[in-house]
């Protein structure tokens, strides 16, 4: 029978006055562990906006029609609001699974040993940005999914699947200060495919708002634009981006780049192809709700992918300690 460790009052006080310090103190964490803590709270950003997408593409934007409540009387959706008020209530309790990761992610940082503050500060910044959307996601609903607050809600997803991209990378590296694995040539041309996939990004928000997929049965405002012409410059700006990878893969091999950047820069040409087809197809289909939301985890997957580029052009060699005794610095290959 395993015993059952003495909890003194010192312990309760001590839980409540920092619980993650308390929790911290007790367990240390596999490496492999805040690895996939960080990898579950990237994977729930995603899902949070795919089935965001699923809710406009339902028409159940307006499902629960109040918030924080679902209706006046309700805090969940009832049996007269039907499917639309399921879809909508659903996503929102999608929601605290992603609180739920993130926090996963934060206690995860916080317990490693030894402790990195800037891992755990990611893991906050997730959790901040995720409380931050839900406000504005209130704020979307009470205005009657007002399209600039609809493109707003997906740009700030974008930033949590930023943040969510970046800690996942930190968590499988050291501390130690970053060294470029190219030159500052290499890094000025995947800076402007980094700014061109946000106003790729940017532009497809428009696109989405100027529509015909408004995210409600009724009437519901659209940005005063012809969507098509903002399409076609949306295509242009993929295209653009897709030139520039091509171009860096190129560039990479001539200055005979570690493997790093070439697998990561290969794989998002991959993503960006894949992501250009179902574009298209979805154009010129009249925009089916299948493929609109297959292009919208296309969109996600394309933005992580030229973040993952970034982020393999330098590396950060591990500390590890050598418990019990002191620390001994060894450099350990970056898994970019």
């Amino acid at each position: 029978m395993v015993p059952v460790p003495n909890v003194t009052r010192a312990d309760v006080v001590a839980a409540a006055r920092n619980p993650l310090a308390f929790i911290a103190a007790r367990w240390t964490p596999d490496p492999r562990t805040v690895q996939r803590a960080a990898l579950a709270a990237l994977v729930m950003s995603v899902v949070i906006v795919v089935t965001g997408g699923a809710v406009r593409l339902t028409g159940s934007g307006l499902g629960c029609p109040t918030w924080p409540k679902c209706t006046d009387d309700s805090l969940t959706t009832t049996s007269a609001m039907g499917f639309h008020g399921a879809i909508e209530f659903g996503n929102r309790m999608l929601t605290y699974v992603l609180c739920a990761a993130v926090g996963w992610a934060i206690i995860a940082a916080r317990s490693e040993k030894p402790y990195r503050r800037s891992l755990t500060r990611l893991g906050w910044a997730q959790f901040w940005i995720v409380m931050s959307n839900a406000i504005l996601g209130g704020i979307v609903v009470l205005v009657g999914l007002n399209p600039y607050t609809v493109a707003a809600h997906f740009l700030l997803s974008s930033a949590l699947i930023a943040v969510a991209t970046l800690m996942w990378q930190r968590s499988r590296e050291g501390d130690a200060e970053a060294k470029p694995l190219v030159g500052k040539a290499v890094q000025q041309l995947v800076w402007f495919l980094v700014t061109a996939s946000v106003l790729l990004i940017a532009v497809g928000t428009v696109v989405t708002g100027a529509g015909p997929h408004a995210g409600d049965s009724k009437e519901v405002d659209r940005i005063p634009i012809d969507w098509e012409t903002v399409a076609k410059l949306h295509a242009v700006l993929a295209w653009i981006v897709v030139t520039l990878t091509f171009a860096l893969w190129f560039v990479l091999k001539a200055v005979d780049a570690p493997k790093g950047p070439l697998d990561r820069t290969r794989e998002l040409f991959l993503i960006l192809l894949s992501q250009g087809v179902i574009g298209y197809v979805q154009y010129f289909t009249n925009l089916p709700e299948a493929l609109v939301a297959l292009h919208m985890l296309g969109s996600c997957l394309v933005w992580i992918g030229v973040l993952r580029v970034l982020l393999s052009l330098r590396e950060r060699p591990a500390v590890v300690a050598d418990l019990p005794g002191p620390s001994v610095e060894q450099s350990l290959p970056t898994r970019a």
